[in-house]
């Protein structure tokens, strides 16, 4: 029997602007370059010309397969026949925001223009929101729903064209992974699909969080970023839901009421929302606490959990935090906010507070700031929560699931691994 051969979708520019899709997908090209022991091939799809990102993390069984430049270049437009009061979650936020769009409206699908065909795929893994219609089994994962819970960072054609996106390739796909059990279970509810066909498949950190900077290195960047001797960090783009506005609430709240003036540094891609953060942080009289560092480098990240007195993740959803997985291998400290998969996913390894609630927050920040056996005891417990995740285990989930789906035979291993509850 030939080898199974696997598309992994890496059509993505690289870069600071596309944050966890390409966290995950590079996690997916380092876990499966280590598989040694099968005989799959792994062939990432990618856009002609935009690959230098990927192509350090193939080694072993993986290989670029590339495609056309973006934009994909086959597109299917679907007219949509907007219903007045009715459809899904009638009376919902989206679905009323939704019905605002004229009676007929246009919405773009890509096809297939046939480079995964040609290549003699077996399966293709769309790792991201996006996708295409084949004929060709698909396993996709649309990561969450966000537009759905919060469509008020959204507009009307947006919240459209995800939906009819999402539902077109979740109705394709031979099965639909997600990082959590609240995302599964939100995606099942939504869009009515089979239990068995969604499939949590947890993510993991980045090697480069558990690699121990030299004090050298962490000198190096205290001095790069005139970081103060101790301060706060929150790594996140600065989208509307990872909520920078309620963080800075909270530290105005500990400052003005509890004489704590906690510095936080802040990194990440600043895109269009970033202006209201700024202004935010100067009418709270925030400038001298808060720091944006903008986008660091990955060597920069370690050091700066490394540095920081604890980590802040304030955000309003998440299918799953990456900086509470890098801040638990690192050794920080760390409090995060309750929305959606964050309780499964932190345990008891790190503070939990309302994210529309800044003064639970500003409790949460200043236990973690004042109190030493606390931030230990969460390190610690940190570090053995997150133990029991890595790419090369995700890689070899993900490698059973497309063993099953392909009808190959399953290793005892394969089925210890589709058998074991997930653990977020």
């Amino acid at each position: 029997m030939r080898p199974l051969r696997i598309g992994i979708d890496a059509r993505l520019p690289g870069g600071a602007r596309t944050g966890g899709t390409e966290t995950v997908v590079r996690g997916l090209a380092a876990g499966f370059s280590k598989l040694s022991d099968g005989d799959e091939e792994y062939h990432f799809l990618t856009c002609r010309g935009a690959d230098q990102w990927i192509r350090p993390y193939l080694s072993g069984p993986c290989r670029v397969l590339e495609g056309p430049g973006l934009p994909w270049p086959a597109v299917q437009w679907i007219e949509i026949r907007i219903e007045r009061g009715v459809g899904p979650q009638a009376g919902g936020a989206a679905w009323e925001k939704v019905r605002s769009l004229p009676e007929r409206v246009k919405v773009p699908l890509c096809l297939s223009e046939g480079t995964i065909e040609r290549a003699g795929l077996d399966l293709m893994h769309f790792t991201f929101q996006d996708g295409f219609l084949t004929e060709t089994p698909t396993v996709y994962q649309p990561h969450d729903l966000q537009h759905l819970h919060l469509p008020e960072y959204f507009d009307a054609a947006m919240v459209l064209y995800r939906e009819v996106l999402y539902r077109a390739l979740c109705y394709q796909a031979r099965m639909v992974a997600v990082a959590s059990r609240w995302t599964r279970q939100d995606v099942i509810r939504q869009y009515g699909l089979a239990e068995d066909k969604v499939q949590v498949v947890p993510p993991a950190p980045m090697t480069a969080a558990g690699v121990a900077p030299s004090p050298e290195q962490l000198r190096a960047v205290r001095e790069r970023f005139a970081l103060p001797e101790e301060f706060l960090l929150y790594p996140a783009q600065t989208w509307p839901h990872k909520n920078h506005l309620g963080l800075l609430e909270a530290l105005a709240i500990l400052r003005d009421r509890r004489g704590l003036a906690a510095p936080l540094a802040a990194t990440g891609y600043q895109n269009a929302f970033f202006g209201q953060i700024l202004e935010r942080a100067r009418e709270l009289k925030l400038e001298g606490q808060v720091r944006f560092l903008g986008v660091v480098s990955p060597e920069e990240l370690s050091c700066l959990y490394r540095l920081c007195r604890a980590v802040v993740i304030p955000t309003k959803f998440e299918a799953v935090s990456f900086p509470l997985w890098e801040a638990f291998l690192a050794g920080a400290p760390a409090a995060c906010s309750r929305a959606t998969s964050l309780p499964e996913q932190a345990g008891d390894a790190a503070l939990l507070f309302e994210a529309e609630d800044p003064e639970e927050m500003a409790e949460a920040i200043g236990r973690l700031w004042r109190e030493e056996d606390l931030r230990r005891t969460l390190a610690e417990r940190g570090r053995r929560r997150v133990a029991a995740f890595s790419w090369e285990r995700t890689a070899r989930l993900f490698r059973a699931h497309y063993r099953r789906l392909a009808g190959r035979r399953l290793e005892e291993a394969d089925r210890e691994l589709l058998e074991a509850p997930p653990p977020v």
